[in-house]
């Protein structure tokens, strides 16, 4: 199984890295989170070249199906957020 890492345990590897405090590195990271929500929201795309895009798409409404009942239900149209790896993240994972 893959290994995970948490914020707190990413906010302290960059203050690390970076010789800034863990405060001063989390309130970046949680302004970066908030522009990413505030841009995805408002459909504005959000790119860093070589590293990750992301963006909000449309879902159109279809017909679906209730698993426990069998009963067709409608689903709304609505919004998902997309991520795409950048060109240095797939050569990382290589």
């Amino acid at each position: 199984m893959a290994e995970t890492l948490n914020k707190s345990e990413l906010v302290a590897k960059i203050a690390a890295a970076t010789n800034e405090s863990q405060a001063t590195v989390d309130r970046v990271l949680g302004g970066l989170f908030d522009t990413l929500a505030d841009s995805v929201s408002a459909g504005t795309k959000v790119s860093i070249p070589g590293w990750l895009a992301v963006e909000r798409t449309s879902r159109a409404a279809r017909t679906g199906r209730n698993p426990q009942t069998g009963a067709t239900i409608e689903i709304p149209a609505g919004y998902s957020v997309k991520v795409s790896a950048g060109s240095k993240l797939k050569a990382a994972a290589k």
